[in-house]
């Protein structure tokens, strides 16, 4: 349908990027193609050392899965996206499509070895989540090419992550966020993964803040060095939300917690989290 209707359609999954984005006349496809009456569209299954969703699995059946739950990071995402009546709409696949900076599905991901499966006319192909979105809203989807599932490999013995968001209520997009993802070996990191939402124009990867924590026992020196790493990664620009130094500030204080809480679930302790409100 995609290829028969031309640039002017839009494919419709749950919703809640593109309706939004319509009622502010910033949208005004002259079609919709409805991905909702598609069967087979919509599970969490573990297979291959991987879990793999399908593109319109909602965020609600991920925050209540017990497979998602195998990977803490994954749940504390999806049970902090908006509000209930947006988790049950919102789909991970529209998400990562959208390539809205401020989504969470992104930064989360990045922390995790995940892949997404593009299917289209001429067949399928499997992307990086690296190379998949490519700047703000911009996706190397082609027209005719919807996304049709995630994949995103089961971490190895000894990891832990968090993903914490700072958001002035519950329905709105975070003013930033930030994903840690850690192996550990005792005391010291074996690998480290962290990202930032929320703060640039896709989600970026700290690299230098990775690097801080990398091989070292994660202590008050290395964490000081990751989060201040995180801090000159982050590229935000001043908002209703805040300055860019308060955002700075922020995405510090987000780090630092995330980094306590991926260490004791790397231990395997039982950690709850939520996202921090104003």
């Amino acid at each position: 349908m995609l290829a028969d209707l031309g640039d002017e359609a839009k494919l419709l999954a749950g919703g809640q990027s593109l309706i939004p984005l319509m009622k502010l006349r910033f949208a005004n496809p002259q079609h919709l193609v409805d991905l909702n009456f598609i069967p087979g569209t919509s599970y969490i299954k573990e297979e291959d050392g991987a879990l793999k969703f399908g593109a319109l699995t909602r965020h609600a059946e991920i925050e209540n899965s017990k497979g998602a739950a195998k990977i803490p990071i994954l749940h504390d995402c999806a049970a902090g996206i908006a509000d209930v009546q947006v988790r049950n709409r919102g789909t991970i696949g529209g998400s990562l499509a959208e390539a809205d900076p401020s989504g969470d599905w992104a930064a989360v991901l990045m922390t995790l070895s995940t892949e997404v499966l593009c299917l289209g006319t001429k067949g399928e192909r499997t992307v990086p989540l690296a190379q998949f979105i490519q700047d703000a809203y911009s996706t190397v989807l082609g027209h005719d090419e919807l996304v049709s599932e995630v994949r995103v490999k089961m971490p190895e013995k000894g990891s832990g992550g968090a993903y914490i968001a700072f958001k002035r209520s519950a329905p709105v997009y975070p003013t930033a966020s930030a994903a840690v993802q850690l192996v550990m070996d005792g005391d010291t990191c074996k690998e480290a993964a962290i990202s930032l939402g929320c703060v640039g124009l896709m989600a970026i990867q700290a690299k230098d803040a990775e690097s801080a924590l990398r091989g070292k026992p994660v202590q008050s020196k290395a964490i000081t060095a990751a989060v201040e790493a995180a801090q000159a990664a982050a590229d935000p620009q001043t908002d209703m939300r805040g300055s860019v130094d308060y955002k700075r500030r922020l995405v510090g204080a987000l780090v630092k917690q995330a980094i306590g809480v991926a260490v004791r679930r790397a231990r395997g302790e039982q950690v709850e989290v939520s996202h921090l409100y104003a």
